[in-house]
């Protein structure tokens, strides 16, 4: 009888251990996937804040290129040749030319503007100053000349003598009845508040003011 009543006892016994393994082993999964949860949680500030590193050297970039360029947009000025009147000269120095700032292409932003023939500079720094003067003929026999010549001056309220930035001059070889003769000049200078910018050319009866491209002059900052 013993015996019988220890065989239909240990199914039993069997099928209990059996439940309690199982609940065990949910117990565990629910354990992993509770700390693989908790792991992921955690990392992703840390992935964030990895991502927004990443990105932040080129949004500065981009702020810098950006604050570079309005700096660069609110300090720029072209100026276009206008129909000269009475020459004007300071000294003994050559002719200045007079500009257009306002009409066609022309064009002053902010702070830069233009005053008695001369481009005010308003903030110091190094500036690209450019001008192009296309000289065109004939001449009259009575004013005829060999070469004609382009001078880029800058005058300070410590120095009123102009001081010539850049020159060019060109030989006329041209023995038609018509020629035309441009000079470009264009160098990168340091400018300080206050300076004035002038064109100077040998001879104003000699330059081309009937189309903006032609003759023209300007500045921006660096």
């Amino acid at each position: 009888m013993a015996e019988i009543r220890l065989e239909e006892a240990a199914p039993g016994s069997s099928q209990a251990s059996r439940m309690h393994l199982r609940e065990d082993l949910r117990r565990i999964r629910c354990a992993v996937l509770l700390c693989l949860l908790s792991v992921l949680v955690l990392m992703l500030p840390t992935a964030y804040l990895l991502v927004g590193n990443l990105r932040a050297p080129s949004s500065c970039a981009g702020q810098v290129t950006e604050e570079r360029g309005s700096h660069f947009l609110k300090q720029r000025a072209v100026h276009t040749v206008k129909k000269q009147g009475p020459a004007n000269t300071i000294g003994n120095h050559l002719p200045i030319l007079q500009w257009e700032d306002k009409r066609g292409l022309a064009f002053t932003k902010n702070n830069l503007n233009y005053s008695s023939n001369a481009l005010v500079i308003p903030v110091s720094g190094d500036y690209y100053v450019y001008a192009q003067v296309t000289f065109r003929g004939p001449t009259e026999s009575s004013s005829r000349t060999n070469s004609v010549t382009e001078v880029i001056t800058k005058v300070t309220d410590s120095y009123p003598e102009p001081t010539q930035l850049l020159t060019g001059t060109k030989t006329l070889s041209e023995n038609g009845n018509s020629w035309f003769q441009p000079i470009y000049l264009g160098a990168v200078v340091s400018l300080e508040v206050g300076d004035k910018l002038m064109v100077n050319v040998s001879d104003i009866k000699l330059v081309d003011y009937t189309k903006e491209h032609k003759t023209f002059f300007g500045a921006f900052l660096l």
